[in-house]
């Protein structure tokens, strides 16, 4: 445990004091000085955080994910393994733009695996891009997007939803 009531594993590289209590982060995992982790987050093994993210509280994040300077995440957030995000729309060795772009993650969007999101959208609050999808654009809330790029395909399933049919009330 860190003096910040986390835990953070022995093999990890965390060089920020801003995590908030309950948080986990795991072996093979890099946060760099200045990033904001909240509280009761899961940073699964082999994650990069820069020192610019900011993540809200209960976000998870899996195996093989990089976060990069812009990023803003809110609560609730599932990212899922090997999302790819990206900051710079013109991207060139040893010239980072004047400023990154902003990508947001609004509360409780869901991010399907291997999905990449280009650099400056807006994803709604509980959102869902699904699996190996490639987002350009904003996604309005609650909606669910899919495909190369990505489009709208729905309305996404509520938590409520998904329980019912998986059996549970």
């Amino acid at each position: 445990m860190s003096e910040t009531g986390a835990f953070i594993h022995a093999l990890a590289d965390v060089q920020t004091d801003d995590i908030g209590p309950g948080s986990r982060v795991w072996q093979f995992c890099v946060v760099l000085a200045g990033a904001r982790i909240g509280r009761d987050c899961n940073i699964n093994a082999q994650c990069l955080i820069e020192g610019d993210v900011v993540l809200g509280d209960r976000v998870t994040v899996k195996s093989g994910v990089q976060l990069w300077t812009g990023l803003r995440v809110e609560d609730d957030v599932f990212i899922g393994p090997n999302v790819t995000f990206a900051n710079d729309k013109y991207p060139r060795s040893r010239r980072p733009p004047p400023m990154f772009a902003t990508t947001v993650l609004r509360r409780g969007a869901s991010i399907g695996a291997n999905a990449t999101i280009l650099c400056g959208v807006d994803i709604g609050a509980g959102a869902m891009i699904g699996a190996g999808s490639v987002v350009t654009r904003d996604v309005p809330a609650g909606e669910l997007w899919v495909g190369n790029p990505a489009r709208r395909r729905g309305m996404a399933p509520r938590l409520a939803e998904c329980s019912a049919a998986e059996g549970g009330q």
